[in-house]
């Protein structure tokens, strides 16, 4: 079949999807190639899909993506830096009848405000957190943060993160999916198309375990930052791919909690699973060795980086 496209076609054609949703009020000041922007556009795209917009209430925390609260169509408020989960309690503990968000990054939540996320994760808080990681504090110029992985260069680690000089990245979406009061965690990225696609479902996803009263949710996403990592823009999602993507595998990490007794019977990740009396590993079910622990005994056994645990009890 051969096209005539020497003149328009006799029926218009039909646009498949906004340039932008509405949300968006005006153009990001952010680098070239980040990926934050991306992140943005499918969070405000998924409460359109929900039609929550109106009795949405969203929490920043400090960085890049802090300006977006001057072109996001939402009602947002920006706390203390790391803070944002403490603020979104508070205001879902006064408005249960509203979906709460934070929008942070692993500077905001890994550094300055693990402990705020991880015991709002242990108490249940009925609201979802959305980190987006790309392992540096990009708005202060592209230092090392908790989640820069091994090798990699930060104006603070110029050689490359060296794990007997600054320790090992913490993964904050694994550490959250081991807690009671969990009802939902993912970890996605905006590197290519589908990645995009497959995260804006985990958002969803995160909202509607809040809309159904499900507990605590995290989506991290990972994103680019070609300025930050010292590389090209475009080469910018091939970089976290080959980096980034390698530390923080991709997919939901699902746990399932006995409701009759409050406790955690598995846990499977996209990396490991977790069996046993309640998931639990007690002093005399095993022998703790090596500085990248093992764990062996009858209830199991616990080996590598990442820590995968595969047992019966």
């Amino acid at each position: 079949m051969t096209i005539d496209t020497s003149r328009p076609p006799s029926r218009p054609a039909k646009t498949a999807a906004a340039a932008k949703p509405n949300l968006i009020l005006g153009e990001h000041s952010l680098c070239p190639g980040c990926g934050e922007p991306v992140a943005l556009r499918i969070l405000l795209e998924v409460l359109q899909d929900l039609d929550i917009v109106q009795r949405t209430i969203g929490v920043v925390g400090h960085g890049c993506y802090g300006s977006f609260v001057r072109i996001m169509d939402v009602d947002v408020l920006q706390c203390l830096h790391g803070r944002a989960p403490a603020c979104a309690t508070g205001i879902k503990r006064v408005r249960p009848d509203v979906a709460v968000f934070t929008l942070q990054g692993d500077g905001d939540m890994a550094n300055e405000g693990l402990q705020e996320v991880l015991h709002a994760a242990a108490r249940g808080e009925n609201i979802t957190c959305v980190m987006l990681n790309n392992g540096v504090f990009g708005d202060t110029g592209g230092q090392q943060t908790a989640t820069t992985v091994l090798g990699q260069r930060t104006k603070t680690s110029i050689d490359g993160r060296d794990p007997e000089a600054h320790g090992y990245p913490i993964p904050v979406a694994d550490l959250v999916a081991g807690l009671d009061g969990v009802g939902y965690v993912a970890r996605g990225a905006v590197s290519t198309a589908a990645g995009v696609l497959q995260t804006k479902r985990m958002l969803r996803k995160a909202f509607e375990n809040q809309l159904n009263r499900g507990g605590f949710a995290l989506v991290e996403i990972l994103t680019m930052c070609p300025t930050g990592w010292f590389v090209p823009t475009a080469e910018g999602p091939g970089y976290q791919q080959d980096t980034m993507e390698q530390t923080y595998h991709l997919g939901e990490l699902t746990s399932h909690r006995d409701e009759s007794t409050g406790h955690r019977g598995e846990l499977t990740r996209n990396r490991g699973e977790l069996t046993g009396h309640h998931g639990e590993l007690t002093g005399n079910r095993g022998e703790l060795t090596g500085s990248r622990s093992e764990v062996t005994g009858r209830g199991g056994e616990l080996a590598g980086h990442r820590n995968e645990v595969d047992g019966a009890a």
